[in-house]
């Protein structure tokens, strides 16, 4: 009896954590599509960016994979970042790394808000965010900058994203 209960549990455990909400789903308009931006930095500098997402790991993660400028020049342009976005259940968060060609890893959580996404991370000593704003289907308005309290005390670059057209 004891056998069949816990063949039974180990049968039905994976039904129960499949059906449960994933709480990635706010990604799923930017998965499996490549978002192409350009815009301008605040200081004048130029933002150029291509990124892909896909989940991973039975939906369990999502990655993303940017291009962009890979020099301080800005001459040469390829494989930039590569991301991983993951709910942590026993924090009820979503979490963020994000690997970039000069070997460093920036990490922090992020947040649905309606249908935008909010990236939040420490950037040195300060709080930085970023946000994908839905507009429609096919763009995002991306803004980057210091945000508190609802409201963005600084913008450090603003872009929109559109999808690419394969």
């Amino acid at each position: 009896m004891i056998k069949t209960k816990t063949y039974l549990v180990l049968f039905l455990m994976p039904l129960l954590v499949w059906s449960q909400d994933n709480k990635l789903d706010g990604f799923d308009n930017l998965v499996d599509k490549t978002w192409i931006a350009k815009g301008e930095w605040s200081n004048g500098y130029e933002f150029k960016q291509e990124v892909s997402y896909n989940y991973d790991l039975n939906k369990m993660i999502v990655v993303a994979k940017s291009k962009g400028f890979t020099n301080e020049a800005q001459t040469e342009y390829g494989s930039r970042n590569h991301g991983i976005r993951k709910y942590d259940a026993e924090k009820d968060t979503i979490e963020f790394w994000e690997f970039d060609v000069f070997g460093g890893v920036t990490q922090g959580t992020v947040e649905f808000k309606d249908m935008g996404i909010f990236y939040h991370c420490k950037y040195g000593k300060a709080m930085v965010s970023d946000c994908w704003e839905y507009v429609d289907d096919r763009t995002y308005k991306f803004t980057l900058g210091s945000y508190k309290d609802g409201q963005w005390k600084a913008v450090y670059l603003q872009a929109e994203f559109k999808l690419k057209e394969e």
